[in-house]
């Protein structure tokens, strides 16, 4: 049965029962003179940003606009600092120390592990196959999702990986576990990916669960805009663990001049280009003799194996290079992010050395 109320006896019954902090910008609505939210009254100095008074939980304009860019309604989502606060209350809100547990498909990001170790929730695994290109197993996950598994997290395009998981399998592990398990499919790099996004499958599907973010396609990686998109009544009991006031009024303003329609064309185009610089990147890491293998990637990074990753990786710092070791995920690989023209031709002036 995929029902909201089917997922919703999956959370923990003290956050069902839990009363949520009331704030003074939930209860305010209008009004001429605020004195109820003990804020100082003392305006800054001229041209500094008004920020003496608390930001709207959950600013509407920004839901809005936020609803238009993911195609769904604004009682479906939840602004958050970073997907990383969505992925911690989503295992805060389901699973109850040394009780219940989260699934993982390594490899795979790693929050996932450290949100359930910060809750005492176990970590229960169905690897990804690497022989077939990193590809989800549904027949794996479904059967590992034990009785004490609460949370499924995919990973789409994963990282470190960059493969899309295929929309098919995802969508049959989803069903399979309706009423058992909720299924958080985490696409913070679906920008750089042709495959459809699965907000589509949300009105359909009350245990799933999307995670978005403005850090990468949309560059406001300091400014950390997450966005969890689920069903309302989900929704509603995320809402009741989230921090008072968990969005600053200075990134409020960044994420609306950047959700413009002006500058969501630009971050298209930015992404865009992303992606073929990754093609040409790939072509070009191929032809260095100690390079194995690039993946095809539907993400703005590479993964690639190499003969030997700890001297690449020591190449690299020595020239100033910056690029991640992913050994302990996968052997001998390491994750290269997708510069600008001028920095990814820095990098393959320095991997050429190798």
């Amino acid at each position: 049965m995929n029902s909201p109320a089917a997922t919703l006896a999956l959370v923990r019954p003290e956050i069902l029962a839990l009363a949520p902090y009331s704030s003074a910008r939930k209860e305010s609505k209008g009004g001429k003179v605020w004195l109820d939210a003990n804020e100082n009254p003392a305006t800054p100095h001229a041209g500094a940003p008004l920020l003496n008074r608390y930001p709207e939980p959950q600013p509407p304009e920004l839901v809005a606009r936020l609803a238009s860019l993911y195609g769904t309604a604004p009682d479906g989502i939840l602004v958050t600092r970073g997907s990383d606060e969505g992925i911690d209350l989503l295992v805060r809100a389901f699973c109850r120390a040394g009780h219940d547990a989260i699934l993982i498909t390594p490899p795979t990001y790693g929050m996932y592990v450290v949100a359930a170790g910060i809750q005492g929730a176990a970590v229960r695994t169905a690897p990804l196959v690497a022989e077939k290109d990193f590809a989800v197993d549904p027949a794996a996950v479904i059967g590992a999702a034990g009785p004490d598994v609460k949370l499924v997290f995919l990973c789409s395009p994963n990282n470190p990986t960059g493969r899309n998981l295929a929309r098919a399998d995802v969508l049959q592990i989803v069903d399979a576990l309706a009423g058992r398990a909720v299924v958080v499919v985490d696409e913070a790099y679906a920008e750089f990916s042709a495959g459809e996004s699965l907000v589509s499958a949300l009105p359909s599907r009350a245990n799933l669960v999307v995670l978005r973010t403005l850090s990468k396609a949309f560059g406001l990686a300091g400014a950390r805009v997450g966005v969890t998109l689920a069903a309302p009544e989900l929704i509603g009991v995320l809402q009741k663990i989230l921090a008072p006031y968990p969005i600053p009024t200075p990134v409020v303003s960044a994420a609306l001049a950047a959700l413009t329609p002006d500058a969501i064309a630009a971050a298209r185009r930015s992404a865009a280009d992303l992606v073929a610089g990754r093609e040409r990147l790939a072509a070009a890491l191929l032809r260095l003799p100690y390079v194995r293998t690039v993946w095809s990637s539907d993400a703005n990074f590479l993964l690639v194996a190499v003969t030997d990753s700890a001297r690449i990786m020591q190449l690299a710092r020595a020239a100033g290079l910056i690029i991640r070791d992913r050994s302990k995920d996968v052997p001998n690989t390491v994750r290269i992010t997708i510069g600008s023209p001028a920095e990814t031709a820095f990098a393959l002036e320095v991997l050429s050395r190798g």
